[in-house]
């Protein structure tokens, strides 16, 4: 009797399970069913695929810089500087004197060796004066001479004198002399050279510009200084420096306009030029992380932008944000960027085509803020869904969209 109960519990709790399992499958099933329902006769947002030119805006920065600038620095060998020229703020014109080093000794090495040089101009005087001496001398010897056909007179009681005496010691002297010339063209270059010494002593403006700093109680040392003596910017409208990422560097050339905002002025903005982008990478800027690019690392590039307003109200050291508009170099579909599925190494969209939705893999080129141009994958006109997602798929029926301008 005991064992008829037993199997009585043990065939109702395998009757009440399997009919649970029963509703829960049927329940499941409608649930798929209606799910697959829904979504093949859900509403989409599709956009025509319009071909137009994008104009790309580039943001980089930079810094606010001279046009040039001279950075003079103390220099050991030249001694202490003995007077400035010029005081901070001043107005400077290429080959002003800024400061004079200390010429005590090297006037003395000068005017030594202008002494020296006149004594040799003196005993070079008296040389000259001796060979002339000698040279009237022969001319008389050769008139006292007999002539060819006639014989010396046996009585004559002065021998004529040794011409060729006179003429050996007239060579012996003229090779003295140049030796003394030579002297004294040694005596000159020295001269010439403590004569260039000294004008270094005397330091000028290479630029025009305003000289911002004056350093007079500049610490020496046998290397220099790390600090300038005098620090002149050039009074050139202002241009602006920094780097850009390699994906920049390759869209922007010199002669783009740029817009220049300084961070210190609101809402106010200077135009300028591209002048240059460098073709060779900035080496402390190399290499670095940059997170928009799959976080691979990204290569620095040095550019500089002319200023063409007037920068009388910009300071040398301002940061500025620049923008720079790239014009796309023809027209091609373009869609907005939420049509675009990133699907690990292709880029994926979705065309209502026909009442189903086609996968098509995509190739995109430039971009701005809200649309991407599809250069491969989508033709004009063509009906992109704006916003896929991921229950979408190729084949899908869609019974209802709505088309958004």
């Amino acid at each position: 009797m005991k064992r008829k109960k037993i199997l009585i519990w043990i065939i109702s709790i395998v009757g009440v399970l399997a009919v649970a399992g029963i509703i829960i499958f049927l329940s499941q099933g409608k649930k798929a069913d209606v799910a697959s329902s829904e979504s093949e006769n859900m509403s989409i947002m599709v956009q025509k695929a319009k071909e137009q030119e994008l104009v790309e805006t580039i943001l980089v920065t930079g810094e606010i810089v001279p046009e040039s600038e001279q950075k003079v620095f103390l220099e050991p060998d030249k001694g202490d500087i003995s007077e400035y020229k010029v005081e901070e703020n001043q107005a400077v014109k290429a080959g002003d004197p800024l400061f004079v080093y200390n010429s005590t000794n090297l006037d003395a090495e000068y005017n030594k060796a202008v002494r020296e040089k006149e004594l040799i101009q003196k005993r070079a005087n008296t040389e000259q004066s001796q060979i002339a001496a000698l040279n009237k001398r022969i001319e008389e010897a050769k008139k006292k001479q007999p002539a060819n056909n006639q014989e010396s007179a046996p009585d004559a009681v002065e021998p004529q004198e040794d011409i060729n005496q006179l003429t050996s010691e007239k060579t012996q002297l003229e090779l003295q002399y140049e030796n003394t010339k030579a002297e004294i063209a040694a005596a000159q270059d020295l001269i010439n050279e403590l004569n260039t010494r000294k004008k270094e002593l005397t330091v000028v403006s290479k630029i025009d510009g305003i000289v911002v700093k004056v350093n007079k109680n500049i610490a020496k040392t046998e290397t220099g200084s790390t600090e300038p003596v005098v620090h002149i910017i050039s009074n050139s409208p202002y241009k602006v420096i920094g780097t850009m990422s390699e994906f920049d560097a390759v869209k922007i050339q010199p002669g783009q306009e740029v817009v220049v905002r300084p961070k210190v002025f609101k809402d106010r903005e200077w135009k300028g030029v591209v002048e240059s982008v460098s073709q060779f990478p900035n080496a402390e800027g190399s290499g670095e992380p940059m997170d928009n690019t799959g976080g691979g690392n990204v290569t620095m590039y040095p550019f500089k932008v002319a200023i063409t307003d007037d920068t009388s109200e910009l300071r040398q050291g301002f940061h500025v944000s620049l923008e720079v508009k790239i014009v796309g170099a023809e027209k091609l579909p373009v869609v907005p960027h939420t049509a675009i599925l990133d699907e690990g190494e292709v880029s994926v969209c979705y065309v209502l085509s026909g009442g189903k939705l086609e996968r098509r893999e995509v190739k995109t080129g430039a971009m701005n803020d809200e649309l991407i141009q599809i250069t491969e994958g989508v033709t004009k006109d063509e009906l992109v869904v704006v916003s896929p997602d991921e229950s979408m798929h190729d084949g899908m029926e869609v019974t209802a969209f709505d088309e958004i301008e």
